[in-house]
């Protein structure tokens, strides 16, 4: 199946901010003049109207978007980095590949979804000198881009679906009333993936996928059920093809239509809802002619339009293509297509402040800080460089966290844990102090 793929994508990081100084004939002692990092790369999936399967992930998974240009002297800015442009087809569903959320539903061409937004560029040194430290030595670094895994899921956009029993037919109906050429064959599960087709009739065209034949069980994941039945769901009208013939098994067509009306009802999403047009096939074999008066009369009792059809033949095609478009014309109106409503573009950002914390304790010795803004400054801080380290302490301390900590218990030696980071905690009196605690700070792994 090329209806599923499962992604590992990843935003690029942000260039380094650069520490670097005037140094110019006649300016002996130049200000601080280091350039920002520019901006990693987003990772974006498109929806592109030349992609119909999810094919070309079934090797290739990995998604990494490149990294910013660190920042130079001069003020120069790093580059920002490409975008990944991720195509997928029209009628996908992206879902985290771990909760099973759904991310977006992309469905019209152009249609976006960012996925990962690529890290922030770091500052460079110029930010940093104030009237007391006109010569600062500190640069954020770029802050590392975020991964993640999702799962792509393809359901077909189309006006009408044909369902029913492997073998009775649907593949034949499809090649008789549009171009479209699936592979036929006299055996079940022949169709192992959904086909499309444009089918005009007279002045209205419409498009008909063929769903691969249903088994008993399907709603619950028999034979590929959810496979095949979520393709379902995006359809106005639904034909019901029945072989009437009954098959070399001498099946009963009747029994057959009770059964898949079960699995859509057991799967649910509406799909027993949608409004049915039967279209009893093989018509062109004398045990089917037999049936045909005693099934119409059932099937009409129970409030469905029957339409008798030899697909092989195409006797009755004609008159089954017209009953379709009489539905679909009497059918709400589908929401507006890409061209006139414009592509939609989603983003996954968080809409959460980004100074709010939280302290949590671990243990007895380990606490953990959890918030958007400081988890990115320690990403961001080289504590190698005294300088920086200091920075980070004095946010701590203005922030509240410091004290918050203390407010928890925390003791000199205890760890903090602030995103892929630990710091082992200790009392600075000073910034002398602290300087001097600068090697206390470590990343984890």
């Amino acid at each position: 199946m090329y209806d599923r793929a499962k992604l590992y994508l990843k935003a690029g990081d942000g260039g380094n901010g650069a520490i670097t100084f005037r140094r110019e004939k006649y300016v002996p002692r130049g200000g601080p003049n280091g350039g920002d990092g520019g901006k990693g790369g987003d990772v974006i999936l498109r929806v592109d109207p030349r992609e119909n399967t999810l094919l070309r992930y079934q090797s290739y998974y990995r998604y990494v978007a490149g990294n910013g240009g660190n920042g130079q002297k001069s003020n120069k800015h790093g580059a920002n980095a490409q975008d990944v442009i991720v195509p997928v087809p029209p009628g996908t569903v992206v879902r985290d590949a771990e909760t099973e959320e759904i991310l977006a539903d992309l469905t019209a061409p152009g249609d976006e979804l960012v996925v990962l937004r690529g890290g922030r560029g770091g500052l460079g040194n110029q930010h940093f000198a104030t009237s007391v430290k006109q010569a600062p030595r500190v640069a954020e670094k770029g802050e590392p881009g975020k991964e993640r895994w999702v799962t792509l899921e393809l359901k077909l956009i189309a006006d009408v679906g044909l369902v029913g029993h492997p073998n009775v037919g649907k593949s034949t109906l499809l090649a008789a009333m549009s171009a479209a050429r699936p592979k036929i064959a006299d055996y079940p599960f022949t169709t192992l993936e959904p086909n499309l087709g444009v089918v005009a009739v007279d002045d209205t065209t419409f498009v008909m996928a063929d769903i691969p034949g249903l088994i008993e069980g399907a709603a619950a994941g028999v034979g590929l059920g959810h496979e095949f039945l979520r393709h379902v769901e995006r359809t106005r009208l639904l034909i019901h093809v029945l072989d009437g013939s009954g098959g070399l098994e001498g099946r009963d067509p009747l029994a057959d239509f009770d059964q898949i009306n079960r699995e859509l009802a057991a799967y649910g999403a509406g799909l027993e809802e949608k409004p049915q047009i039967v279209a009893v096939n093989k018509l062109d074999l004398p045990e089917a002619q037999e049936r045909l008066p005693a099934l119409r009369a059932a099937l009409e009792g129970r409030g469905h339009a029957v339409v008798p059809i030899a697909a092989a033949t195409g006797e009755g095609v004609r008159e089954l293509g017209r009953e379709v478009a009489r539905r679909l014309a009497a059918l709400p109106v589908p929401e507006p297509a890409a061209a006139e409503s414009g592509p939609r573009r989603y983003t996954l950002d968080s809409t959460t402040d980004e100074r709010r914390y939280e302290i949590e304790r671990l243990s007895p010795h380990h606490f953990a800080v959890h918030g958007t803004k400081i988890e990115r400054l320690a990403a961001m801080t080289d504590f190698n460089n005294d300088e920086a380290a200091d920075r980070f302490q004095r946010v701590l301390d203005a922030s509240g966290i410091a004290a918050r900590l203390a407010e928890a218990g925390i003791q000199e030696g205890d760890v903090v844990h602030l995103g892929d980071y630990e710091l082992l905690w200790g009392e600075q009196e000073d910034a002398a102090d602290r300087r001097r605690e600068g090697g206390r700070h470590r990343r984890r792994g």
